[in-house]
């Protein structure tokens, strides 16, 4: 099954999130520019970074799901975008080389609350299983993210304010990084929020 957006064609698979709501709004108000090295955390199928990837210098993009790492490759492909994006497997910075560092860190974490008794498991899961409070992988990622960003780096992401988003705020401010709330989008349950954290 494929994806037409903005001239890219993307293929989809049941083992991959598929963009939905959070990603376009966070490919709404992506910022890249022409010199940006850029990482995206958690690249699905990959169709962010090859949005990046027109503007930017070069794109690394990362996921767990091995399934995912496979597609976004495909997509990397199909597009003709071998030389500007490479897709590594592995968890959160894992993959990420020694000394490797990027004007622009993108994430689109998971962010929803889930019980053990409620976890189906799976591949696909690990796309929006973010633990019980939904804070498990973003508050890893909040503590490690300063290392992998130039000076005057910046972070897009979104998240719900279904996993505590003042929380995330709070956490990136004591860091030294200013918040910037770019968009968001309302839903029945949840506020999906798109913002900037940017460093000096």
């Amino acid at each position: 099954m494929f994806l037409e957006f903005e001239g890219l064609k993307i293929k989809i698979s049941d083992e991959v999130y598929k963009p939905s709501e959070d990603t376009f709004l966070l490919i709404r108000n992506l910022k890249v520019r022409g010199n940006d090295e850029v990482l995206e955390v958690g690249c699905g199928c990959g169709i962010i970074s090859l949005v990046a990837a027109r503007r930017a210098f070069r794109v690394v993009a990362v996921d767990v799901n091995p399934f995912a790492v496979c597609l976004a490759w495909e997509n990397v492909r199909l597009n003709g975008l071998e030389g500007k994006v490479e897709v590594r497997l592995g968890n959160l910075f894992q993959p990420i080389k020694q000394n490797e560092k990027f004007n622009l860190i993108i994430f689109n974490p998971p962010y929803l609350p889930v019980k053990k008794s409620e976890r189906i498991g799976g591949w696909l899961e690990k796309a929006w299983d973010g633990g019980f409070n939904g804070r498990k992988v973003i508050d890893k990622f909040i503590m490690e993210v300063e290392k992998f960003l130039k000076r005057n780096g910046r972070v897009i992401m979104v998240q719900s304010t279904l996993s505590n988003i003042k929380k995330t705020f709070k956490m990136f401010t004591k860091k030294g990084f200013s918040i910037n709330v770019l968009d968001r989008e309302k839903f029945d349950f949840e506020e999906i929020f798109c913002f900037e954290a940017a460093k000096d």
